[in-house]
C-alpha cells in the first residue's frame, strides 16, 4: 500500500468542507463544542457503520453502483440543498444554552445520505485497503481509523465555530450565505 497517498487522500477528503464539517461548525458556533458534541459522536458512529458497510460489501456495491449512484446522487444532493437552506436561515445567537441545532440522531443519520461519506468509503476501502488487506479485523481497524479521522475533522470544525462565535454572531448572514453557497455548490457538483 502507498501509505503517503492513502494518508494524503484521507486527510484532504475528511478536512475539506462537507455536510459533516459545516454542520459541526454551525452547531458549535451556536451552542459551544461541549453541547454540540452529541452531533460529533453521532457522526463518528454513523461514519463507522458506513465504513464497515463499504468494506464488507465493496464488491457487491461496486457492481450495483451504476444502478444505485443516480438515485443516491439525487437524494444526497436534495438533502444537502435542504441543509443549505436550514443553515442560511439559522442564527448563531444562543436562545437556550441547552439547545444545539443538531444532536446524535442527526449526526448518525446524516452519514447514510451523505454521498461524500459513501463515495469516500467506497473509494478509500476499495482502492487503498481491500487490495492489500482481506481479513475482517483489518477492515474493522481501517473503518475505525477512518471514522476517527472524520471525528477529529468534525471536532476541528467545531472548535473553529466555538472560538469564532462572536465573529459568527456579528456576521451571521454573510457566514451563513457563504456556507450555504458551499453546500449548494457541493450539491450541484454531485448532480453534474
Amino acid at each position: 500500500m502507498n501509505y503517503l497517498s492513502f494518508i494524503s487522500y484521507v486527510l484532504i477528503t475528511t478536512f475539506t468542507p462537507g455536510p459533516n464539517n459545516i454542520m459541526s461548525l454551525i452547531n458549535a458556533g451556536k451552542a459551544g463544542v461541549r453541547k454540540g458534541l452529541k452531533f460529533n459522536v453521532g457522526v463518528f458512529f454513523g461514519f463507522t457503520i458506513v465504513m464497515l458497510l463499504c468494506g464488507g460489501f465493496s464488491h457487491v456495491l461496486g457492481q450495483m453502483l451504476p444502478v444505485v449512484k443516480p438515485i443516491m446522487k439525487y437524494v444526497g444532493a436534495l438533502y444537502i440543498v435542504w441543509l443549505a437552506i436550514k443553515i442560511f436561515k439559522s442564527s448563531y445567537a444562543v436562545e437556550n444554552e441547552n439547545t444545539a441545532l443538531y444532536g446524535f440522531k442527526e449526526g448518525l443519520s446524516l452519514q447514510f445520505v451523505n454521498p461524500k461519506v459513501i463515495l469516500y468509503g467506497m473509494t478509500t476501502l476499495s482502492t487503498f485497503v481491500l487490495p492489500h488487506y482481506e481479513s475482517r479485523l483489518a477492515i474493522l481497524l481501517f473503518a475505525l481509523g477512518l471514522a476517527l479521522v472524520g471525528f477529529i475533522a468534525t471536532l476541528s470544525w467545531a472548535l473553529f465555530g466555538s472560538i469564532f462565535h462572536s465573529f459568527l454572531i456579528k456576521r451571521e448572514k454573510v457566514v451563513n450565505a457563504v456556507l450555504s453557497i458551499v453546500l449548494l455548490v457541493t450539491a450541484v457538483s454531485i448532480v453534474l
